[in-house]
């Protein structure tokens, strides 16, 4: 769902690749990082709030700033892999973590496991090329942001 050519992205609590080698990612603060892509009429800001320690913790506010929007309107989708959205693990588990599940229990987890929106697409303004999206992402949380113009 990314499209065209990788873009810079950057994030002031994103591990280093020599943080991640030398200490994996154990250190006091989640890892929360980005990754973008641009095309002719879309792109992808997929961000992440992640640590080796899988325990739950509650959202923590992440501001996601994109510059250089070459439209004035947008249709801004998310998508979440987080404990209550596209996860089929989660649901699993809450199952009782069958070894052998039934086919209503198959067809509920390829169901958990689609890619869910928490809110639908909006049409949002661009303003000299900049829009600025707050978002709440858990630990253990991936969230993909799509603008369509």
């Amino acid at each position: 769902m990314m499209h065209g050519n990788r873009v810079k992205a950057e994030s002031n609590r994103m591990y280093t690749l020599k943080m991640a080698l030398d200490s994996s990612l154990r250190g006091a603060q989640t890892d929360i990082g980005v990754l973008a892509s641009a095309d002719t009429h879309t792109a992808g800001i997929m961000v992440w709030n992640y640590h080796d320690e899988d325990k739950h913790a509650p959202g923590e506010p992440v501001v996601v700033n994109i510059n250089n929007v070459p439209a004035t309107k947008v249709t801004v989708t998310q998508y979440l892999i987080d404990d209550q959205h596209s996860n089929s693990y989660e649901v699993w588990k809450k199952m009782g973590s069958p070894q052998n599940p039934t086919a209503a229990q198959i067809a509920e987890l390829e169901k958990a496991g689609q890619l869910q929106t928490p809110v639908p697409a909006q049409k949002m303004n661009i303003s000299n090329g900049k829009l600025q999206l707050k978002l709440s992402l858990e630990r253990q949380g991936v969230m993909l942001i799509k603008l369509d113009w």
